[in-house]
């Protein structure tokens, strides 16, 4: 699973505000309307019900929030690197500052999980995220996550 298949330039936030977990996924969620033309509602009711399961907070700072829809017509993402970390109730208790929201259709099926493996491989790497938080702009973001060390399945 290739990053550059899940994300573009308009799908990444370099400065995301929030100062709370529902806020934050609440301007994901607004930015992945605009990207797929779904209801923000819908998706962020579906990533609030993903998030009662437990916590998408990875740990190291990092959260892959995530969500199937029926409305929705392909797997996308949306990058986001907040302007203070948060607390997103991380298994590692560490605040969040870097999240990575992925949206499939209900049919995805092992292309969903697929996707998040790839996610957590990317992220669990130090020197990914290292460059991530030092990127100073969009372009800069877009072309770390889809360098061929982040972007090539392992």
């Amino acid at each position: 699973m290739l990053l550059t298949k899940l994300i573009t330039p308009e799908s990444i936030i370099a400065s995301l505000k929030a100062n709370a977990k529902k806020q934050a996924l609440q301007e994901l969620s607004d930015r992945a309307a605009f990207i797929s033309h779904l209801a923000p509602r819908e998706i962020f009711d579906a990533l609030l019900q993903r998030e009662r399961l437990g916590s998408t907070g990875i740990g190291e700072g990092i959260a892959i929030p995530h969500a199937k829809l029926a409305r929705a017509t392909s797997m996308f993402g949306i990058f986001a690197r907040l302007v203070r970390p948060i607390d997103f109730d991380a298994i590692d208790g560490a605040p969040v500052d870097l999240i990575f929201l992925l949206v499939a259709p209900e049919s995805a099926g092992a292309d969903h999980l697929k996707a998040l493996a790839r996610l957590a491989r990317v992220f669990r790497d130090a020197a990914v995220t290292g460059k991530l938080r030092a990127a100073r702009d969009v372009s800069a973001l877009y072309a770390v996550l889809t360098e061929e060390g982040a972007s090539r399945a392992a």
